[in-house]
């Protein structure tokens, strides 16, 4: 057939014209320039990156009638032969096909041999990985040592596959993947070379889908030329890709992200009708999960998310609402799926419980909206206690002449027992702020009696908690705090609970426990608390 694919029409002739690899062919150009050109190269690397292309274009430099040159003329008679494969100075030898070892013998005595009209004998095998053990081993001789008219350029996309004893003695150069930029560029090139309309987003398209590889990208292409009458549409373009509208990605995550469980079943439902691979459309699903990630930490368009203008502000929009322990958590569901849906001989009914799980899965409340949550709480708690602290002070301020009669009076009488209740709380709030440490054990007594100079604790239960408040340096304390509560001297006496205690005292603290209890679970701080820790009440103590 005399027509050409764009591969083999458009494949560089030039080290300038090799796209993305200007790392080896730099420094090709400089070996040429300074006679230091090894007998024996490595090009390793993805396929469809040009190795084969690279190898050509240093055997025309090489045997160029102009050079040794960094830039062939391609108008020689050498050129033109290795252009179109008919050199008998060059041999491209398909390692999957002369793998063995009776090939590498009959190599081994052809090389002994001077070049029939060029400078150098030059074998480029590709896929030089498919060679078995005894056919590298004959090679290893020849190749370390090979005659001085003779380069051996091998090509491989598995490296990691050629014996140690291969690699030590080759030059290697590792060919990258293409970016997307880059093969989008030369697509563009191609395009308008060949009068060929069709725009940019399907050309992105394109590129995303040759994953790096410049033959693929323009093996797709002429694909596309050859369907098309014209310019072509990106409905079309999708139609012979099988590729998903990237709409219906961005349709997906959203329903996704907001737990929505139907939307998501619909539109699996109308991929799988229209025939594109379910497998695909998961890792493009995860693929677009981890954009929406790296989006999240702060990283906007670059090296590690190449998508459109217009395809990033609507994925910012898509992190707005959402946390990043939330896109994480269906990131990471996505892709510990993604074994089960490949290996399932049901693939949708799969996805279908997948996005099913997906939907159910609890919003993640990220750590900085928990910390603010719980800064917030803490000072709400902090200005109660304050102003708490503040009521029970406004009780201290020395009384006036107004009030002085009305004092002494109530103190030639005996306080009842709400009285006692009420002035004991504020007598805890004051010891909570001036010796915390005495706080639990007075927690297990309560205010039996007071007088003009004095006051009774009565201590309810282990006599340890009796013994701690005894204590010399603890009555210090406790009469310090008192001295300041009443303005006045107090002198403190700590007794013992006795056997056959008022019930009635016990049953009016107990409604009381009740009603403080229920009035510390209404709180909004608690409810707030339990919202965001989603915890649960063990128990209330009253103070």
């Amino acid at each position: 057939m005399s027509y050409l694919v764009l591969a083999r029409r458009y494949r560089p002739q030039t080290f300038e014209e090799v796209v993305g690899q200007a790392h080896v062919t730099q420094t090709l150009k400089n070996a040429i320039q300074a006679d230091r050109v090894a007998h024996a190269l490595l090009f390793a690397g993805p396929r469809g990156t040009g190795k084969t292309s690279v190898a050509r274009i240093l055997a025309k430099a090489i045997n160029c009638k102009e050079g040794p040159a960094p830039t062939p003329c391609n108008a020689c008679a050498s050129c033109r032969e290795i252009t179109d494969s008919i050199a008998v100075d060059v041999f491209e030898i398909d390692g999957a096909s002369n793998r063995g070892i009776d090939e590498i013998r009959e190599l081994r005595e052809n090389i002994k041999y001077m070049p029939g009209h060029s400078r150098y004998k030059i074998y480029i095998i590709d896929e030089v990985h498919m060679l078995t053990p005894p056919a590298f081993n004959a090679l290893l001789k020849t190749l370390e040592e090979p005659p001085a008219h003779v380069l051996f350029i091998f090509a491989t996309t598995e490296a990691h596959k050629i014996p140690v004893t291969i690699l030590s003695r080759c030059q290697r150069y590792d060919f990258k993947r293409i970016g997307i930029a880059k093969i989008l560029e030369h697509l563009k090139d191609i395009c308008q070379k060949t009068s060929f309309e069709i725009s940019e987003e399907s050309l992105r398209l394109l590129a995303g889908e040759a994953d790096g590889s410049m033959r693929d990208a323009l093996s797709l292409l002429d694909q596309i030329m050859t369907y098309s009458e014209g310019a072509v549409t990106d409905d079309q373009v999708l139609d012979i890709l099988g590729a998903v509208d990237r709409k219906v990605i961005f349709e997906l995550s959203s329903a996704l992200l907001a737990h929505d469980a139907v939307k998501p079943l619909n539109l699996l439902d109308e991929v799988y009708n229209h025939g594109h691979d379910l497998k695909r459309l998961l890792m493009q699903i995860a693929e677009h999960f981890r954009h929406l990630i790296i989006i999240k930490m702060g990283h906007g368009a670059g090296p590690l998310i190449d998508v459109p203008a217009q395809e990033l502000t609507l994925m910012e929009q898509q992190v707005e609402k959402a946390s990043l322990e939330s896109l994480n958590q269906v990131f990471t569901t996505l892709l510990q799926a993604e074994t089960g849906i490949r290996l399932s001989p049901q693939p949708k009914l799969a996805m279908e419980m997948l996005f099913i799980k997906l939907a159910q899965l609890k919003p993640v409340v990220s750590f900085d909206e928990i910390i603010k949550k719980l800064d917030h709480l803490a000072k709400e708690a902090n200005t109660g206690y304050r102003t708490e602290v503040k009521e029970a002070r406004q009780g201290l301020q020395p009384e006036t002449p107004r009030t002085q009669k009305r004092t002494i009076e109530s103190e030639q009488q005996p306080a009842s027992s709400e009285n006692l209740a009420q002035i004991w709380q504020q007598l805890i709030v004051a010891f909570r702020e001036s010796c915390p440490t005495l706080v639990p054990n007075l927690e297990k007594a309560t205010l039996t009696r007071i007088d003009k100079d004095s006051l009774e604790l009565t201590v309810i239960g282990n006599s340890f908690y009796t013994v701690r408040l005894r204590d010399k340096k603890s009555m210090a304390e406790l009469e310090r705090v008192c001295d300041q509560f009443f303005n006045r001297k107090m002198k403190i006496k700590i007794v013992e609970s006795r056997k056959g205690a008022s019930k009635k005292g016990r049953h009016k603290e107990s409604d009381r426990e009740r009603r403080l209890k229920k009035e510390a679970l209404d709180h909004p701080l608690v409810t707030d608390t339990l919202d965001v820790f989603k915890g649960r009440v063990v128990d209330v103590k009253i103070l």
